[in-house]
């Protein structure tokens, strides 16, 4: 309200801001006021200086309201204090219409006019206020509300105002209905629908309804918004077409018919959903052939399925992975054989729409396999010729491998590929290298070699090349070694030569030689396992003999992959030397015949074991228990280490867990007969480990 009073100065301009708008109204007293514009629904308001708006306005402005009280002062400069008129005036758009009602208030007079119309009229001077209420009905579209007032002598005030009547019980006039409907859609899938504000005065908002193409809008609405716009952020990202209305309602209930369907074809992002039933085909046993089916998905848009398998979880939906290639089946069944690489093979299915959005993974199905097929690994370029070492063959690796390869296995023929009736012979396995030398083919026939990748299973690759080679063998023995020492020690004899160097060297044979009736002896030494002389490869060796001071001879020869070698009596070569003499100085007592002690032995882990001769002594006393002694070199007698009665047993060991390391340690073991006599003793040496 632009409220003027007795008081104000003569304004040479007024600036008012109107529902947006500035409204510039210049006005002198007493002259012509210049066009003055005002905004709906802002008043124009004309001061007249009568009572019969008759000439010219002194002044005229724009009021946001009709709420005045001028006293008995003038209601504008140069207006005189009584007998002067006010007129407000609006023009606006009502809608549809409908009831309203018209509340006044006024000292003195007040008349209002719809569109010329006279629809109150208190014209009379008074001196007190006036009040008084007039429904009326508005019709729809474009009107003018005119209010005219008038002070003839005393106070003047005045208040006015149209008003929608928003009962249901009164307003039964629904709004019209809305129009400027707009439907964008936009990157993010989003569809935002706006329209034209309405223009009753009674709006209460909109209701936005959205139906799938095929169906009918239902009777709960999508959403409601006093806005001019909404935007669909629950759209269904489908491919499918959707229609939108809104719908205008009042404060009294009554709702405008729906506006004209705008219309929105979605994108489709919206997958299928994951195949059911795949992981049915698992199975506990191993598998040769694959046999997949599922249950049929049932989207209206539905392309098929894609098919995927991997030795690796999770099963990754690619397309070196997908099995039916970039076109998607139209069946709820796939089969195909396995690779029978004893790896466990998983398969998932996807199902995909006609806009090629793919479901997420089913879930899977896990089958096993044997392991039947060879490695990629193949030995290329091989070759094979005999030597002094015996045959050798080398080859190279194939750039692919396979992660369960374990080596190569040489394979050795009597005949060649192709033939019939020829044999085997497996000469090596778990190469890991490009080289194998069989050391001693039996000579004097053709063999035909191959080399095979082979994995863990134990398939095979494919073979190599065959290698033909006429094996002559060899009969010369290696030469003499060089550089034999021999070193007596406390426990035994000390032996180092130097290396061979003989190409088909293979081991050395260590002799040792005893004077017998003036000659010289020599005997292997014996493997405890396979009762053969022992095949030395290193180039020293220990004979742990006890060191009791005897004068013996060793001899070490070379021998190659035939068995060829040397002998002491042909130019292998000897070193003599004394033992140590460790023995004790103190007597071992009587004659074997009187201990009843049947054998005594010892090994280089302190283990010493006997048993009975005889159940009784010399005296016929009867045996009780057992005394083992041990020689100090030190003190120079036999220390007392163990005790052990007899019992039921029939043999009695010791484990002497204090033995002295590297040396040459002398026990003795007694009996104890019942009557209290200790026999003689039965006497061992052990020569220790350093």
């Amino acid at each position: 309200m632009n409220r003027a009073t007795r008081a104000s100065a003569l304004a040479a301009t007024t600036v008012l801001a109107t529902t947006g708008a500035l409204l510039t109204c210049t006005s002198a007293a007493g002259a012509a006021t210049a066009t003055v514009t005002c905004k709906s629904p802002v008043f124009k308001r004309q001061f007249y200086a009568n009572t019969t708006f008759s000439g010219t306005p002194k002044k005229t402005d724009c009021d946001s309201k009709i709420d005045q009280n001028w006293g008995t002062g003038a209601p504008a400069a140069g207006l005189p204090s009584n007998y002067f008129g006010v007129r407000w005036t609006v023009t606006r758009d009502f809608g549809s219409g409908g009831p309203f009602s018209i509340p006044v208030a006024t000292r003195d007079g007040l008349r209002v006019y719809l569109d010329g119309t006279r629809k109150v009229d208190i014209w009379k001077n008074v001196s007190t206020t006036q009040t008084k209420t007039v429904n009326i009905t508005i019709p729809a579209g474009k009107h003018t509300l005119r209010f005219d007032f008038v002070n003839w002598t005393g106070y003047a005030n005045v208040k006015a105002d149209y008003l929608p009547r928003t009962s249901a019980t009164v307003d039964t006039v629904k709004p019209l209905v809305p129009t400027g409907t707009t439907l964008t859609y936009d990157s993010s899938h989003q569809a935002k629908f706006g329209w034209t504000a309405n223009k009753e005065m009674d709006l209460a908002g909109y209701r936005v309804y959205r139906r799938l193409a095929g169906t009918s809008y239902g009777s709960k609405p999508l959403a409601t918004t006093t806005s001019t716009s909404y935007t669909d952020t629950t759209l269904p990202k489908n491919g499918a077409v959707y229609y939108y209305e809104v719908r205008a309602y009042d404060k009294a209930g009554n709702v405008s018919a729906g506006t004209a369907d705008k219309s929105v074809t979605t994108v489709d992002v919206t997958a299928p959903a994951a195949p059911q039933g795949v992981e049915d085909a698992w199975k506990p046993d191993y598998s040769e052939k694959a046999s997949l089916s599922w249950y049929g998905n049932t989207e209206a848009d539905l392309a098929g399925y894609h098919v995927y398998r991997s030795t690796s979880l999770p099963v990754a939906l690619t397309a070196a992975n997908r099995r039916n290639g970039d076109t998607p089946r139209t069946s709820s069944w796939y089969e195909e054989p396995l690779p029978l690489t004893g790896d466990t093979y998983y398969y998932v299915v996807t199902a995909v729409d006609t806009h090629g959005n793919e479901s997420a993974a089913s879930a899977i199905a896990e089958l096993y396999t044997r392991d039947e097929t060879g490695p990629v690994d193949t030995a290329y370029g091989a070759t094979a010729v005999e030597d002094e070492r015996g045959v050798t063959l080398t080859w190279e690796k194939s750039a692919a491998t396979s992660e369960d390869f374990v080596g190569y296995t040489v394979i050795r023929y009597d005949k060649p590929r192709g033939e019939s009736g020829r044999t085997p012979v497996q000469v090596a396995k778990g190469i890991q290298g490009t080289s194998f030398t069989e050391s001693a083919p039996p000579p004097g026939a053709t063999y035909y070699y191959t080399v095979v990748a082979v994995d863990d299973a134990g398939n095979g690759g494919t073979p190599s090349v065959e290698m033909p080679v006429a094996v002559a063998g060899n009969s010369t023995p290696p030469p003499p070694v060089t550089g034999l020492t021999a070193t007596a020690k406390e426990n035994g004899v000390s032996l180092s030569w130097d290396a061979s160097d003989d190409p088909g060297f293979d081991h050395y044979r260590v002799l040792r030689g005893t004077l017998v009736d003036g000659e010289w002896v020599y005997k292997p030494f014996i493997d405890g396992w396979t009762l053969k002389p022992q095949e030395v490869t290193e180039t020293r060796y220990l004979d742990r003999t006890v060191a009791d001071g005897e004068h013996v001879r060793y001899s070490v020869v070379a021998v190659d992959q035939y068995g060829n070698q040397i002998a002491p009596d042909t130019g292998a070569p000897v070193a003599d030397v004394t033992e140590l003499d460790l023995r004790p100085d103190a007597d071992a007592g009587p004659a074997v015949g009187d201990n009843p002690l049947g054998h005594l032995n010892a090994d280089q882990t302190g283990y010493i074991h006997w048993w009975l001769g005889s159940d009784t002594g010399a005296n016929g006393s009867k045996v009780t228990s057992f005394t083992v002694y041990r020689w100090n070199r030190s003190t120079h007698v036999f220390d007392k280490v163990d005790v052990q009665t007899r019992g039921d047993s029939t043999s009695w060991s010791y484990v002497d867990t204090t033995m002295p390391k590297g040396t040459t340690t002398y026990y003795r073991v007694t009996a104890t007969l019942a009557d209290g006599t200790e026999t003689a003793a039965r006497e061992t040496a052990i020569a220790s480990v350093d």
